[in-house]
């Protein structure tokens, strides 16, 4: 008998679909809590074409790291 996939947590459907790779149902159920695009943060490259770090996108996305590391202390 399968688990309740809506009655599970975000983290519990995802320990359940790693140890259930096959079970196509529960992957679905899991794709579908994703961050909508719309909401999605979209950062820019670390690198260019042909390997160079690019300084400014790496300060960017520190900031953004740090910024969130925040968030989730103040969330706890």
């Amino acid at each position: 008998m399968k688990p309740n996939f809506s009655e599970m947590s975000t983290k519990e459907l995802q320990a359940y679909v790693l140890a259930h790779r096959e079970d196509i149902e529960a992957l679905e159920i899991l794709f579908s809590r994703r961050t909508p695009d719309s909401q999605a943060i979209i950062y820019p490259s670390m690198f260019t074409e042909d390997g160079q770090p690019i300084e400014e996108n790496h300060q960017i996305i520190e900031e953004a790291i740090a910024q969130r590391v925040k968030q989730e202390k103040n969330n706890q």
